[in-house]
């Protein structure tokens, strides 16, 4: 290596530092980080037993998931200077529960490397690429409103049972945000930790750290769950995490080449499936954390805050199956309330865009309210249905199309 090519490593290496060191750039990655283990890292535990996994090979799961996700997103953002951040598949966890018992582990692993295996095909062909083309992007913001509305209204529902709780925090993020916007979510976040402790919510005797240690399990190749499961698992992680991945980069005005981004989730699956690694794929709603102005004013610097939330990944996953038992530190509601207001202006984004265009305003409503109703269908999640019929809607049923009302 030259000295100037060494010289510019050790500039880069000093601007990446130095990006780093800012406060609201790690609240947003710590925040992202936050949400995606307590919205759905119970599943997984649930998925790996299913599967008859013992306690060293559970957490071998979390760890090849925090690995996975850590490096993916640490190397991706700083690759494209976005910030693209990725996540295990929520919906393919959930699949996995009801999907898995009565297989053996090795099994499981197969399904998870031909599942991957065909996320990677998708990429490097570009179909996935060809797939994004004939999806109105009304109707791609109306199926990301969809699943970001829950959210919001969990916010509210947390009401019920802490509302002091929730109405202190909702007030501290309304002055936060007029006075000191980019600090508003981690002052709402303090003041609720704060809350919490006073109103004797902390459930502290859940704390405890301890190491993970990978668990190597060779993969088995049964038909029926290969096709049974490894396609679906891979249909609801393309359909409903991967597309609304794309959605939330665009909504944001990132434009990174999307087959790459597809290619390497599934490569990081398939590397890490003998470890647990189940499905990888690009977020969505912990992603839009990191897009917003909270996380930067400048949208170029905003990957530095996905770039914290993989550096706290990758921690995460050292540590295994005892991360969730430090976010069962804090009650249920506090997490519902910040990961509410963290995605206020995602879903007001989303909402607008969805209705913007004249055309196809019906068949965006169709695709909301579908994905919103979080049925599943055939083990495949709602998301996928609600996109897929308003595709339908919009395509191939005239009447729902706007007409002139002068006529």
């Amino acid at each position: 290596m030259t000295h100037n090519a060494k010289l510019s490593l050790k500039i880069r290496a000093t601007v990446i530092m130095l990006g780093l060191f800012n406060l609201s750039r790690f609240t947003a990655g710590f925040i992202a980080v936050v949400v995606g283990y307590s919205s759905s890292a119970v599943i997984i535990f649930q998925a790996a037993g299913a599967a008859g996994a013992s306690e060293a090979e559970i957490s071998s799961w979390m760890w090849a998931i925090g690995i996975g996700m850590g490096l993916s997103s640490i190397g991706l953002s700083l690759w494209y200077r976005m910030p693209i951040l990725t996540a295990w598949s929520t919906p393919g966890a959930a699949l996995l529960v009801t999907s898995l018992p009565g297989l053996m582990m090795s099994d499981a692993i197969g399904v998870f490397i031909f599942s991957s295996s065909l996320i990677l095909l998708f990429g490097i062909t570009g179909w996935f690429k060809q797939l994004m083309r004939v999806i109105p992007t009304n109707l791609a913001s109306a199926m990301l409103a969809g699943v970001l509305l829950q959210f919001g209204l969990n916010l509210f529902i947390a009401m019920q049972s802490q509302w002091l709780l929730v109405i202190l925090m909702l007030a501290s993020y309304f002055v936060c945000r007029r006075y000191s916007p980019r600090l508003s979510i981690l002052l709402t976040l303090c003041v609720g930790i704060a809350m919490s402790g006073g109103l004797g919510l902390l459930n502290l005797a859940a704390m405890e750290v301890r190491l993970a240690a990978p668990v190597l399990t060779w993969p088995s190749w049964n038909v029926s769950a290969l096709v049974g499961i490894g396609i679906p698992l891979f249909v609801v992680t393309m359909a409903s995490q991967n597309i609304p991945g794309i959605t939330v980069l665009q909504a944001y005005q990132y434009r990174p080449p999307s087959s790459p981004l597809i290619s390497w989730t599934g490569f990081t699956g398939i590397l890490l499936a003998p470890f647990g690694g189940f499905a990888f794929n690009l977020a969505a709603i912990t992603a839009a954390i990191c897009m917003g102005k909270e996380a930067d004013p400048d949208p170029s610097k905003r990957y530095f805050a996905s770039v914290w939330a993989g550096i706290l990944y990758l921690v995460a996953g050292l540590f295994g199956a005892t991360v969730v038992a430090v976010f069962t530190v804090f009650p249920a509601e506090l997490i519902a309330a910040i990961a509410g207001l963290a995605l206020l202006a995602t879903t007001a984004n989303s909402l607008a865009a969805s209705f913007e265009p004249a055309q196809g305003r019906e068949a965006a409503l169709i695709t909301l309210l579908i994905t919103a109703s979080g049925f599943s269908l055939l083990g495949v999640s709602s998301a996928f249905w609600g996109l897929l019929l308003g595709l339908l809607a919009y395509h191939a049923i005239p009447v729902l199309k706007p007409v002139d009302e002068d006529k």
